[in-house]
């Protein structure tokens, strides 16, 4: 029996790449089954000197996944923290990241937001005034230029990094590439050699991909994404994913209420009273909508 465990560092389609010690391995699920995430430690079956099967996903500590109405996405598994790369410019979208931040909140992984480009003062005000609403929640928010002040940059990150797995992720254009680059001196050889692995030929970016910092430390660089659906988090799971929302929760006149115009809603109570911002507000009636939503109706 060849049976060793790994932890799968790589994604595309069907196919993944597995660390199992020193070795890396190619492997592909058994059947028609691709519930594997990148951060997953699992128990691999070789079948030749660089070829596996994957036969069992070992407990998840965490999951992240994006998901719509007609299917799910992972992102990554046993994670720590989820760091969001946002930058002065280009302006990012205000929805991806509270999005991110709800899908931390709710899998019980930290969340940050790293301003980047910190450098470029014409947008840096007004960067620090979107990224201060979330500071203003629990979320901390740190500056860094990955490009100008490389040294400062990794002083800066890799203490957070340390002793977790860690998820980067953001738009195309915030830095995301450059700062894994910095932390990871042959992230492009890398890149190069598990691509070939994956059979994705030059489309390097378009998979997750895990680098090991240490024995305890990782990051997942994930690709750029617009759009982050939340379809597979129910009313009561979305609720508690808003921080602001907890002093309220619980203080309603109905217990079964869904914070939308009911009478005596101890969150509207906090919206009116400004504890609650009528933006979030607004986010957590469109997830609600989009997690009702099922394919045939609606």
């Amino acid at each position: 029996m060849n049976e060793l465990h790994g932890t799968i560092i790589a994604a595309h389609g069907r196919h993944y790449v597995a660390q199992a010690g020193a070795e890396r391995l190619q492997c592909v699920t058994r059947g028609k089954k691709t519930h594997v995430a990148v951060g997953d430690v699992v128990v691999l079956q070789k079948t030749s000197g660089n070829q596996a099967v994957i036969e069992q996903i070992t407990e998840r500590r965490t999951l992240l996944y994006r998901s719509d109405q007609y299917k799910s996405k992972f992102l990554a598994a046993n994670v720590d923290q989820i760091l969001i790369m946002v930058a002065t410019e280009p302006s990012f979208t205000e929805d991806l990241v509270s999005r991110s931040l709800v899908a931390a909140t709710s899998a019980g992984v930290e969340a940050r937001l790293l301003l980047n480009k910190a450098d470029i003062e014409a947008g840096l005000q007004k960067a620090r005034e979107r990224t201060s609403r979330y500071a203003k929640l629990g979320y901390p928010v740190h500056e860094l230029s990955v490009r100008t002040q490389p040294e400062q940059a990794v002083a800066l990150i890799l203490p957070l990094l340390q002793g977790k797995n860690s998820i980067l992720i953001g738009q195309s254009g915030m830095g995301k590439s450059s700062l894994v680059n910095l932390l990871v001196p042959d992230a492009d050889i890398a890149v190069r050699e598990i691509s070939a692995a994956l059979d994705t030929g030059k489309h390097t970016t378009t998979f997750t991909r895990l680098y090991q910092l240490g024995p305890d430390t990782a990051i997942i660089d994930s690709p750029g994404f617009q759009e982050f659906g939340l379809h597979h988090l129910t009313e009561g799971m979305l609720e508690r994913a808003f921080p602001e929302f907890a002093p309220a929760l619980g203080k309603c006149r109905f217990t079964n209420c869904h914070h939308v115009t009911e009478p005596d809603c101890a969150v509207l109570a906090a919206v009116k009273q400004g504890d609650i911002s009528v933006a979030r507000h607004a986010l957590y009636l469109q997830l609600r909508h989009e997690s009702m939503q099922t394919i045939g109706y609606g």
